[in-house]
């Protein structure tokens, strides 16, 4: 592998604008295809094997004009409600395609609030991008006019995600600024950006074309972005400084982009590699819309990881000794961070077991929240109180009860259960239930809306759910709705959250064990990539699980974490952890090679990657930091766990925990097993450098 990466770098190096022209064509083929053959994203909520599935599909089979997706319109005045003017939104409402049942308005006590259902016959995922919002809106601007306030609720409201693109600027801003004063050269700091961005054009037109072909959630392209946009200026950089080491050492642009091809992209190449093997975790979740955040994912890493491996060596060829700092160029020297990373890595070496203790203790205490950690899927109470539907949702608790916002739906076969009347009587007097809506009789099926007295997301209405499926049900009556579906999710999900550690970490530990042929190494790596996630799943819970937390990233007040974080964070994360990993090891195992020197080659591994590794991060948390500005809440926590986890991997695990652990293990970091080796394909996945000489990252 070592030598086909050198010899790809070398030929980029040496014909770029062939290479430029390429990708050119590439991207621009791409984009034209996805603009006349691309689909939109749409999401897939079903939940195979849950009760509140079984449920959904009874509705669809018995009452398909209520089987689709809902909408609340809520109207609010500072006097009485003429209900003349509610008929009348009524009756327009009712003319908006699909929609199958529009209830009767119902009136708050003092009458100055309104809650209108609309029951659809299609799920919320089969409209065309805001058509829904948009018949709304149009049904319901008379009433603005005349200076009511009129707020929207239900799944078509809470499914519109438009990324702003804010993330994205301030993300591309930060890492410019950090790669500036990384590489002291604009020449060299703007070749990351340009590849990472050539990388995501290629990656959003395959995204749309996949798209066409399969599900693909309305988040899993700002995911992909995220992910993509922060390996993608990580593995470039990582290339581009290993490029200007080699022109340091004397060698022509052609021989720098080679050798840099061969060693650093390697580590590209293993790095990617174990972010995709990551990815694959998220097809055991078993729910469609975690596959789809797998394969945007994956196309945009591998668009990344593509444009790295080509047009940096093209475009590093193409820029000449220009991607040299100005003061490098005039003959003058640059001050590094080696010298100081070096003495770092050598105190912790003479310390080891002490430096790991406190490393330890701190991580501990980052992760220790993760305990109380509750989740559950993001709802309209988690949005900001700008958002038309938190306001609604807002309004329905003060007017009609925190449970209007969360009703539980009884599928119920009369085939069944004969006395329906007598069900309903009992719901009433069930504690924790605030009412009971008369049932809909279709033939030999019924619906029952039951209201809870506490809101969705409260753990009471979880329990009162359970209660109710337990004992208090008799057979043939399923339960669904909203607050059930996102139940189910929340247990589906925690119950695979183990399957899918445990897939993830095996698959990566296989992995480096083959490549590095050091399973002593591969197993430390996985476990101090599990810590890196345990202190994000800690900090993360600290934040959105209080009030103050919550207030510092946008939101009213605490909220639990959203049901799809942990696997999807876990996925992302594990893979994410062993980039900086496999940066640093394959440094300090080409030293190893070339010297044999088990505790110098640490300190040398370490002191030759702690600039790129520190600038690598730095680009990542500020990347990551701009998703936390996101308005979807599942964005946001996602960008703040990542964030926080890259931080913690790049200073306590990759500048406290690996020398110490290194120091103390020496010479059985790299031990291998004889049976092991026979065992072990060869691969080769480093070659030692020519010379070793003080290094620029």
């Amino acid at each position: 592998m070592s030598r086909l990466l050198g010899r790809i770098g070398g030929a980029a190096a040496a014909h770029p604008w062939r290479v430029i022209g390429a990708w050119a064509m590439v991207l621009v083929g791409l984009t034209a295809l996805s603009a006349g053959f691309g689909g939109t994203p749409h999401d897939d909520y079903n939940v195979p094997g849950t009760q509140s599935q079984a449920g959904t599909e009874f509705l669809r089979a018995n009452f398909p004009q209520m089987s689709g997706a809902d909408a609340r319109v809520v109207v609010h005045s500072a006097a009485r409600l003429d209900p003349a003017v509610l008929e009348s939104l009524r009756g327009r409402l009712a003319t908006m395609p699909s929609a199958g049942i529009v209830a009767p308005a119902r009136l708050s006590a003092d009458g100055d609030t309104a809650l209108i259902g609309v029951q659809y016959d299609i799920p919320v995922t089969d409209f065309a991008g805001t058509s829904a919002m948009d018949a709304l809106r149009a049904a319901a601007e008379p009433l603005r006019r005349e200076g009511l306030q009129v707020e929207f609720g239900g799944q078509v409201a809470e499914n519109i995600s438009a990324p702003s693109g804010t993330a994205e600027a301030v993300g591309i801003v930060a890492a410019l600024l950090i790669l500036v004063l990384g590489l002291a050269s604009i020449v060299a700091a703007g070749l990351p950006l340009v590849v990472a961005i050539a990388g995501l054009g290629v990656a959003t037109a395959v995204i749309a074309l996949l798209e066409k072909a399969t599900d693909i959630s309305n988040t899993a392209p700002t995911v992909a972005t995220m992910v993509g946009l922060g390996v993608g200026i990580d593995y470039a950089l990582l290339l581009v400084a290993r490029h200007v080491e080699g022109l340091r050492r004397g060698l022509s642009p052609r021989e720098a982009a080679a050798e840099a091809n061969a060693t650093a992209g390697a580590s590209v190449v293993v790095a990617g590699l174990t972010v995709l093997v990551s990815l694959f975790g998220l097809r055991l979740a078993s729910l469609p819309v975690y596959s789809s955040f797998g394969y945007a994912t994956f196309a945009a890493v591998v668009a990344v990881m593509a444009a790295a491996l080509t047009l940096v060596p093209a475009l590093c060829g193409l820029a000449g000794p220009r991607v040299l700092p100005r003061r490098v160029r005039k003959g003058r020297p640059v001050a590094t961070s080696s010298g100081f990373t070096a003495r770092w890595a050598t105190r912790v070496g003479r310390r080891p077991v002490v430096a790991a203790l406190a490393a330890l203790i701190v991580l501990a205490a980052l992760a220790a929240p993760m305990l109380g950690m509750r989740t559950w899927p993001q709802d309209a109470g988690s949005q900001p109180t700008s958002n038309t539907t938190r306001l609604a949702y807002d309004l329905v608790s003060a007017e009609f009860g925190p449970g209007a916002n969360g009703p539980l739906l009884l599928a119920v076969d009369t085939t069944k259960v004969s006395d329906v009347d007598g069900l309903v009587t009992r719901l009433r007097s069930e504690p924790g239930v605030a009412a009971v809506a008369p049932p809909v009789v279709n033939g030999t099926a019924a619906v029952i809306a039951v209201e809870p007295r506490t809101g969705p997301q409260d753990e009471a209405t979880s329990q009162l759910l359970t209660r109710l499926r337990a004992g208090v049900l008799p057979d043939g009556v399923l339960v669904t709705g909203l607050v059930a579906v996102f139940a189910d999710i929340s247990d589906r999900l925690a119950d695979r959250l183990w399957i899918v550690v445990a897939f993830v970490v095996a698959l990566s530990l296989i992995l480096l064990t083959v490549l590095f042929r050091a399973p002593v190494v591969a197993v430390k790596a996985a476990i101090m990539n599990l810590l890196s996630v345990a202190a994000a799943y800690g900090v993360m819970t600290a934040i959105f699980q209080t009030d103050l937390g919550a207030r510092l990233v946008g939101l009213p007040h605490a909220v639990p974490v959203s049901s799809w974080v942990p696997i999807l964070l876990f996925t992302v994360l594990f893979g994410l952890s062993m980039d900086y990993e496999v940066f640093l090891l394959s440094r300090v195992r080409e030293d190893w090679l070339a010297t044999g020197d088990a505790r110098g080659s640490v300190v040398r591994g370490l002191a030759a990657t702690g600039r790129v590794i520190s600038s690598a991060a730095a680009i990542m948390v500020a990347v990551f930091i701009g998703f936390a500005l996101d308005p979807d809440v599942t964005v946001k926590m996602i960008g703040v766990g990542m964030a926080v986890a890259v931080f913690v991997d790049a200073t306590l695990v990759r500048l406290v925990l690996v020398p110490a652990t290194m120091a103390m293990l020496g010479r059985v970091n790299w031990w291998l097993p004889r049976w092991l080796d026979r065992l072990l394909p060869h691969v080769e996945v480093e070659r030692p450098a020519p010379s070793r000489a003080p290094s620029l990252v």
